[in-house]
C-alpha cells in the first residue's frame, strides 16, 4: 500500500529518501484520546513496508483540549533511523512496521532512544 503523495513531506535519511505524513484531522479513536498519534513513512517511490510510527502524545486535533505532540522532521529521523536498526527494510514489499515511540519525543536529534514494537 503506497503513501498519498498529496500532503506529504519529503526527508533524506542516511542518504535514502523518503515521504512521510501524519493525518490532518484525527480519526475517531485519536480525537477521543484512544488512540495516539501516528504518522507513516516510506521510501519516495512506495516500493517498500510502510512505516507506521506511534508518538506517546495525543493528536492536537482530539476533542478533548489533551496535549497534543509535535512531529518534526528530526523525530521523524530518528524513528527512521531506529526502525531501520529494529529490522525494518524499507526496500522490502509487505506488512506495514509498526512501532511505538515510548520518550524522549522531541528532546534532541537523539530522541529516538527509547522504542518497543507493540507487535511482540
Amino acid at each position: 500500500m503506497a503513501l498519498a503523495r498529496r500532503g506529504s513531506r519529503r526527508i533524506v535519511v542516511d542518504g535514502l529518501v523518503f515521504r512521510w505524513l501524519v493525518r490532518r484531522r484525527p480519526t475517531y479513536c485519536q480525537a477521543l484520546g484512544w488512540s495516539p498519534l501516528t504518522f507513516v513513512a516510506e521510501l519516495r517511490d512506495g516500493s517498500g513496508a510502510l512505516l507506521v510510527m506511534a508518538l506517546p502524545g495525543a493528536h492536537p486535533g482530539n476533542w478533548l483540549g489533551l496535549p497534543g505532540t509535535a512531529v518534526r522532521p528530526a523525530t521523524v529521523a530518528a524513528g527512521i533511523r531506529q526502525a531501520m536498526a529494529a529490522g525494518w527494510q524499507p526496500r522490502r514489499p509487505g506488512p506495514a512496521f509498526a512501532l511505538t515511540f515510548d520518550e524522549g519525543v522531541g528532546a534532541s536529534d537523539d530522541s529516538a532512544s527509547s522504542w518497543r514494537s507493540p507487535l511482540t
